[in-house]
């Protein structure tokens, strides 16, 4: 009788997953790439990889290697990077990243629905610096069937200076009002780092919504951030042979100042296209408090200076000096993408 409980114990547990399986992780590669001295530039990733595995997973991480717009990164934020799910194989997707590229990691998932359930897909943090204060924010307002949402926040020392990085997956189908809130999660995480602390805010917001744009803009804007991207889309996807494109992802900066940066369009692996931006190190332009307050986080409603026909956004000082080193960053104006479709079933 009592072998026959412990064996039905025994199977129970190799049968479920266990409800204490930390859903924050982190490591590093065997093998760590070398930090190289930059020309006073960082490049920075964002891409929802819609948890790609097998040869797809080999395609991205030689693209995240060598591709001239997003390889060479030194900061990856990733979405709907599995861990533990059957249909990529059980297999630990950042780890694999990480090793192929010679990075620190971090990995954060929202808890299930229910418990025994499989592990949700998560987002994850790769970098070629060491990652530390680590925080899973678990998303407020749940999607459909209680399904949660995740952002993971890191701290990276780039030139003695500590940058704040997110990486964030918002949920779809979710009223407007409550998806705000959930990027206000992410911001109040960032609030409780001084107010100078360079930071990154990136990933996938799932802002197909007409107004979704000019929203989040404010919201964004109002807590001192700037995006140098357009309402470019970076999602597309063929339903009935016809493709629907809508911007769903973005990339923030605070303190920092873009230099250059794009949309990858030829990368095709995922329904999204990977962000990337070139940002100026705190080494080239001294990033203090005073500089900060000096900095409004408004836009200045100008005309784009780059050659709006081009994918990839050129270099704004080209245009000519800028008597306040911080006006570069307040002469994005960023236009609304309207969109006035629905997303489809199974659009995460």
């Amino acid at each position: 009788m009592k072998l026959t409980i412990l064996g039905s114990g025994l199977l129970m547990f190799l049968l479920f997953p266990r409800a204490d399986v930390p859903l924050l992780e982190s490591g590093q590669a065997t093998t760590l790439r070398k930090q190289t001295s930059s020309s006073g530039e960082i490049k920075v990733v964002s891409y929802n990889i819609r948890w790609r595995s097998g040869e797809d997973l080999k395609v991205i991480i030689k693209l995240l290697q060598d591709d001239p717009e997003i390889g060479g990164a030194s900061v990856l934020a990733l979405q709907e990077v599995d861990r533990s799910k059957k249909r990529s194989a059980h297999n630990n997707t950042a780890k694999i990243i990480a090793d192929e590229l010679g990075l620190h990691y971090a990995w954060a998932a929202p808890p299930t629905s229910k418990p025994g359930e499989e592990e949700e897909t998560g987002v994850a943090i790769l970098s070629v610096y060491p990652l530390s204060d680590l925080r899973r924010i678990v998303l407020p307002h749940p999607g459909p069937n209680r399904r949660r949402r995740v952002a993971l926040g890191a701290t990276v020392e780039i030139d003695n200076t500590r940058w704040r990085v997110y990486s964030a997956h918002a949920e779809t189908r979710l009223a407007l009002d409550k998806k705000m809130e959930q990027f206000k999660a992410v911001l109040d995480d960032l609030a409780q780092y001084p107010a100078h602390t360079p930071a990154i805010v990136m990933g996938d917001f799932n802002t197909w919504e007409g107004d979704a744009g000019p929203k989040t803009r404010k919201l964004f804007s109002d807590a001192g951030m700037i995006t140098p991207f357009d309402g470019q889309s970076t999602f597309r996807r063929r339903i009935l042979l016809v493709p629907i494109e809508f911007k769903l992802d973005w990339v923030w900066l605070r303190g920092l100042e873009p230099a250059s940066f794009g949309i990858d369009k030829k990368v095709e692996i995922s329904d999204h296209w990977p962000l990337w931006t070139n940002i100026k190190t705190p080494s080239v332009r001294q990033l203090t408090p005073k500089a900060f307050a000096n900095s409004s986080p408004g836009f200045e409603r100008s005309r784009e200076p780059w050659d709006t026909n081009s994918k990839t956004r050129r270099n704004p000082e080209r245009f000519g000096r800028l008597a306040n080193p911080y006006r570069v960053q307040r002469i994005f104006y960023v236009r609304s993408q309207g969109c006035r479709s629905a997303p489809t079933p199974g659009w995460n």
